[in-house]
C-alpha cells in the first residue's frame, strides 16, 4: 500500500513536536552567578570530555558526543525542551524572525537544477524580472547545478549580506542564450499569514501558520484590510499551527478582548506568577470570532483559543488541540548552538493547564497523541476523556476542562479514511507540487494574462489532468480508491496550480471551498441570521 494510514498520525505528531515551542519574554529572575556557578557535576562532565579528547585510544569527534549528551539530557526533562545544533540554528532563527536575507524565490531542486516556482511578489528577484519556470545556473560565476551540488551550497550562493548583489545567469524556455540578472539581496519575508480574504459580505478569514516576530504585523495588516472591506465577524484559522512566540500570541488576543481582561498566567519553578492583561489597543473587541483548531494546533495557538474560550469570547470550532502548556526560552550554548529550555507553565484565564502528562517519557507522550486516531475522539467528542478534578467554569457558566488540549465548543469530526488522509497529506506535503510544476512546464502559456480571480472563478481541472496525477502517484497500484473523492482531488490540483501561479492566498481559498470546518461556520452563521417577514 502506498500510504499506510497508521503512519500518518505518527508523522503529523512528530512534525508538530519538532516545531512546537513558545519563545518567552517573561520577567522571572535568575542571576548569572546562580546559573553558572562552578560545581562538581559540571566538572565531572568537562573532565570526561577531556579524557576522551586526550587519552582515548581512537580518534573521536567529541563534538558529536556532546551533541548526543545534550539531547539525552533534554529528553529526560520534558518533550519540548530541545537542542538546536549549529548547522540548524540559522534556519530556526530565520523561521522565528520571520525573514531572511536573500533574493526572494520559491524553488525546487528539479533534475539537479534550481527551478523557480515563483518569485515572491515585491521581492528582489521579482523586481529584477525572474519568473516561474526559470532555471538559475550560475551565481557570481559559480556553477549551482549538477548532481554534485548540494542544496545547502546552493542556498549559500543565493543568501548573503543585506544589500549585497549577486549576478545570476538564468536559462529560460524559449530563449537561446542565458539571461543575466543583477539582484540586490534584501530581507525576504517568511510569511506566517497564509491567507486573508472575505468568506461573505461581513465575514473575514485569516489563516496563521506560526507565531513569529513578524506575525502580529502581518495579522494586523490583514485584519485592518478585512475591516475596511466590511468584515464585522472573523474566522481565525489556527489549524496545524505549532506555536511560536508568546508575546505575539498576546498581541493578537489583545485585539479581541476588552481592556484589563486576563489573557494568560505563567508560573515558574518557584511558584512566581506573571499575569498578562488586555490593553486598550483592541480593534475587534465586539465582532464575532470563530477559531478553527485541530489536533495539530499547539502552544501559542492554544493560548489564543484558551483566552477567548475562558473569557466567553467567540466560538472554538474543530477538534481537541495538541495539549502543550509549557513555556520555553532560547539559551545560547556559546558555540553557535542553543537550547530551548522549559522555564515555566502557562495557564488559561480560568486557571487551567492544558499540558498533557509526560511522566511516562517522550515515547508514551507521543503515543498518547497517536491514540486519538484509535480511541474514537477524531469522530466523536464523547470519546474525549475528561477528569472532574480538572473542571473549570467561565464567567458566564460554561464548563471547560484542563489536562490535555483545548476542547472545542463545536466539534467537527475528521474523515479518517485512508483516501482522505492520503489526499490531505498530498495537499500539504509538496508531493503534488512536483507534478504541478511539470504540468506548468508544458502549459504555463495558457495561464498568461489570467488574474487570480479569473483563475478561481473560471478554471476547471480536466478529467485528463486528474487521471494523469492518479497515474503519476500510482494510486492504481494501491488499495486506495480515490474515485469517490474526485471532487477533493480536483480541488487540490486546482489549488496547487493556483499556489504556484499566484501564491498561498489563492491556494487556501480554493481548498477551503469544500472544508468541513468552514462549512460548519457558514451553517452557524446562516442559523444566526434572523428571518425577515414579508
Amino acid at each position: 500500500m502506498g500510504f499506510q494510514k497508521k503512519y500518518i498520525p505518527l508523522l503529523l505528531g512528530v512534525a508538530v513536536a519538532a516545531g512546537v515551542y513558545i519563545g518567552s519574554k517573561l520577567n522571572f529572575n535568575d542571576t548569572s552567578d546562580k546559573i553558572f556557578a562552578t560545581n562538581s557535576k559540571k566538572d565531572k562532565l568537562n573532565r570526561l570530555i577531556d579524557y576522551i579528547d586526550y587519552e582515548y585510544v581512537d580518534e573521536v569527534n567529541t563534538d558529536s558526543i556532546v551533541d548526543v549528551t545534550v539531547n539525552r539530557i533534554l529528553e529526560n526533562l520534558d518533550p519540548h525542551s530541545v537542542y538546536i545544533p549549529v548547522d540548524e540554528y540559522e534556519d530556526n532563527a530565520d523561521d522565528m524572525r520571520g525573514n531572511f536575507v536573500g533574493i526572494g524565490i520559491s524553488f525546487y531542486v528539479y533534475k539537479d537544477t534550481i527551478a523557480v516556482i515563483r518569485s515572491i511578489e515585491g521581492g528582489p528577484a521579482a523586481k529584477a524580472g525572474i519568473i516561474g519556470g526559470d532555471r538559475i545556473l550560475y551565481a557570481d560565476a559559480h556553477k549551482i547545478f549538477g548532481e554534485d551540488i548540494e542544496r545547502d551550497s546552493i542556498t549559500k550562493f543565493l543568501k548573503g549580506k543585506i544589500n549585497s548583489k549577486v549576478k545570476l545567469e538564468v536559462a529560460r524556455k524559449g530563449e537561446d542564450k542565458l539571461l543575466t540578472f543583477n539582484v540586490k539581496r534584501t530581507k525576504v519575508p517568511l510569511v506566517s499569514v497564509d491567507a486573508s480574504y472575505m468568506l461573505s459580505e461581513d465575514l473575514g478569514y485569516i489563516k496563521i501558520n506560526r507565531f513569529s516576530e513578524t506575525t502580529y504585523t502581518e495579522f494586523k495588516n490583514a485584519l485592518d484590510d478585512l475591516i475596511e472591506r466590511g468584515s464585522k465577524k472573523l474566522v481565525l484559522d489556527l489549524r496545524d499551527n505549532p506555536g511560536g512566540y508568546i508575546s505575539t500570541a498576546e498581541k493578537i488576543i489583545d485585539n479581541f478582548l476588552k481592556d484589563d481582561t486576563l489573557i494568560l498566567i505563567t508560573k515558574n519553578k518557584n511558584g512566581e506568577e506573571d499575569k498578562i492583561y488586555a490593553t486598550g489597543k483592541g480593534d475587534f473587541e465586539d465582532g464575532m470570532v470563530y477559531v478553527l483548531m485541530n489536533e495539530n494546533s499547539a502552544s501559542a495557538s492554544e493560548i489564543v483559543a484558551g483566552a477567548l474560550q475562558d473569557n466567553d469570547r467567540g466560538m472554538i470550532i474543530g477538534r481537541r488541540s495538541f495539549g502543550k502548556g509549557l513555556v520555553q526560552r532560547e539559551m545560547s550554548l556559546g558555540d553557535g548552538s542553543a537550547i530551548r529550555l522549559t522555564i515555566a507553565r502557562y495557564y488559561t484565564p480560568t486557571g487551567r493547564s492544558i499540558q498533557r502528562p509526560y511522566d511516562n517519557g517522550n515515547e508514551a507522550y507521543y503515543r498518547d497523541y497517536e491514540n486519538r486516531y484509535t480511541n474514537g475522539e477524531m469522530i466523536s467528542i464523547d470519546s474525549i476523556k475528561v477528569e472532574d478534578s480538572l473542571r473549570f467554569v467561565t464567567p458566564k457558566g460554561k464548563v471547560v476542562y484542563g489536562g490535555g488540549g483545548i476542547i472545542p465548543d463545536v466539534f467537527v469530526p475528521k474523515d479518517t479514511s485512508i483516501e482522505n488522509e492520503t489526499l490531505e497529506y498530498i495537499s500539504r506535503s509538496g508531493f503534488m507540487g512536483y507534478f504541478i510544476f511539470e504540468y506548468l512546464e508544458e502549459n504555463r502559456a495558457q495561464f498568461e494574462g489570467m488574474t487570480s480571480e479569473d483563475f478561481k472563478n473560471n478554471y476547471q481541472v480536466s478529467n485528463e489532468l486528474a487521471e494523469e496525477f492518479i497515474s503519476y502517484s500510482r494510486f492504481n497500484d494501491t488499495e486506495i480508491n480515490i474515485e469517490e473523492y474526485s471532487n477533493q482531488l480536483n480541488r487540490i490540483i486546482k489549488a496547487s496550480i493556483g499556489q504556484q501561479l499566484f501564491g498561498s492566498n489563492v491556494f487556501e481559498s480554493i481548498l477551503n471551498e469544500g472544508d468541513s470546518m468552514i462549512l460548519k461556520v457558514l451553517t452557524i452563521e446562516n442559523a444566526l441570521v434572523p428571518e425577515i417577514e414579508d
